[in-house]
């Protein structure tokens, strides 16, 4: 009985030490990417008289991956 309690210690271990090395990596990383981001664009104003459809950017890439 005592062998089944180290074996879920010794794998809380390496399941711990697998976790910190991860949040170690993407600790590393992030500051790049977030220094990357691009400004958002300014919002549009909303009709008067009802609509809302702009053939906006991301519209425009989004029919472009649907041709076929």
């Amino acid at each position: 009985m005592s062998s089944k309690t180290s074996n879920l210690s010794r794998r809380s271990l390496f399941s711990g030490a697998a976790t910190v090395g991860a949040v170690a990596a993407a600790t590393a990383v992030l500051p790049g990417v977030v220094s990357q981001v691009a400004p958002a664009a300014p919002a549009t104003p909303k009709p008067t008289r009802g609509g809302g459809y702009s053939l906006s950017e991301h519209v425009q890439q989004y029919y472009k991956t649907t041709r076929v």
